[in-house]
């Protein structure tokens, strides 16, 4: 008996899940868990930080304003008030999804990381292991364990930022920032500001700084399509939807190329090279999104932003270009981007791939086995989040209702520890 003691850890709480567990309450776990109340299905949204859109809420730069007009970023069920301008705000668009959460009574578990999550093939559930304290419980070591017949996977895919390796960084000795950590260029004032990266993030960053008489210069080391946001005062996305829906990708992509032509002019003089491929075809894979100016290319054809090419080394105060350039710099912010986080608590599952993406190409993309879904990987978006969370709460409604009952007695089977609650 007590050799058996010894081998059950009651130090561990444990939760059974009647319904799914969802990991993340970005705007993606927020669409899904509401999607699920409205087909009456219960769940649990666990959330390592302390709020939810945590990307939003923490990690983003004041000026930020979505890139898209907002019928294309709403989630599902609750549209944009009315009185929001075309591109929302970071502060309106945190009020709204805080809306969304009152509005659909989303109580996200905060303070939840989740350690590891594992399948079950003997009970066929799944074990979702987290760390951290609960609003009830003030001891954050504790830790808990979820078990559920279902797993919906909403951690997006900016979960972790991108720290790049750059020969000689640690050597720079001036401050070294990345673009979750930026919040104004107000203390950049006069400052000489190398911006790694070529994305929305660092094209904003450096109109950004230049509006607060910053002096950047842009790495650009891969070829990069910039579209302007509006064309004739129509959005362009709202443009490339509309010629997707009636013509082949590569026609649609010459029609928007030669458009970002007639607007734009020719930016590859400024160091800006285009890709081989056109941009829907871009999106529609696995590259990176197009850029939307926002007046950026204005600033660099007025010379306040500087082009250059990749870095090859930095050293005390300065870096040196692979063209052979010279720069002297006071500060250096990485616009580096983000990845998934899933391979590093996601266990012996084959439905994501090394980088933290579903390997089932889109439409598809949403569904797993054994319960798995993922919300937000589809890399369109809010507008594909959207869709996810539509789609796999429909298909989780289903299920639920055919096998509610077996749902709510097999856990407890399943369970070799002391538990201690159930949802």
């Amino acid at each position: 008996m007590a050799s058996m003691m010894e081998r059950i850890d009651f130090s561990r709480r444990c939760v059974l899940v009647t319904g799914p567990v969802i990991v993340g309450a970005g705007p993606s776990g927020l669409a899904m868990a509401a999607c699920l109340k409205e087909h009456g299905v219960p769940y649990v949204v666990l959330e390592r930080a302390d709020c939810i859109a945590s990307l939003w809420q923490k990690r983003s730069y004041d000026r930020l304003k979505l890139h898209l007009p907002k019928q294309f970023c709403q989630l599902p069920r609750m549209p944009f008030p009315e009185d929001y301008p075309e591109y929302p705000s970071k502060r309106q668009f945190v009020e709204y999804v805080e809306d969304y959460a009152r509005h659909f009574e989303i109580r996200p578990r905060f303070n939840q990381a989740v350690q590891s999550a594992r399948f079950d093939e003997i009970s066929g559930l799944w074990r979702v292991r987290t760390t951290g304290a609960g609003a009830e419980s003030g001891n954050r070591n504790l830790e808990v364990e979820y078990i559920c017949r279902w797993l919906v996977v909403a951690t997006g895919e900016n979960a972790e930022k991108v720290i790049p390796e750059l020969e000689g960084l640690g050597e720079f000795g001036g401050e070294v920032t990345h673009s979750c950590d930026y919040k104004s260029g107000e203390s950049y004032r006069g400052k000489r500001v190398l911006v790694v990266g070529c994305g929305n993030s660092g094209m904003e960053l450096g109109l950004d700084l230049c509006d607060h008489n910053a002096f950047p210069a842009m790495v650009v080391r891969d070829s990069v399509h910039v579209l302007p946001r509006e064309v004739m005062g129509k959005s362009t996305f709202e443009l490339a939807v509309l010629l997707m829906k009636w013509l082949p990708v590569w026609l649609a992509d010459k029609i928007l190329l030669l458009l970002a032509w007639l607007v734009l002019g020719d930016i590859e003089k400024y160091g800006l090279r285009r890709p081989s491929t056109g941009p829907l075809e871009l999106k529609n894979g696995e590259g990176r999104s197009p850029v939307l100016d926002i007046g950026t290319l204005g600033k660099i054809r007025s010379g306040d932003i500087k082009v250059v090419p990749g870095i090859k080394l930095f050293s005390p105060g300065r870096v040196e270009l692979v063209d052979g350039q010279v720069l002297e710099i006071d500060s250096i912010i990485l616009a580096t981007g983000y990845r998934s986080n899933v391979p590093q608590w996601l266990q012996g599952c084959d439905f994501f791939s090394k980088d933290g993406f579903p390997k089932i190409p889109f439409p598809d993309r949403w569904k797993g086995k054994s319960g798995l879904y993922a919300v937000g990987f589809s890399r369109r978006g809010l507008a594909g989040a959207s869709s996810d969370a539509v789609q796999a709460a429909s298909d989780i409604a289903r299920l639920w209702k055919e096998d509610v009952k077996p749902c709510r007695s097999r856990p407890a089977a399943a369970c070799h520890r002391r538990c201690i609650s159930q949802l």
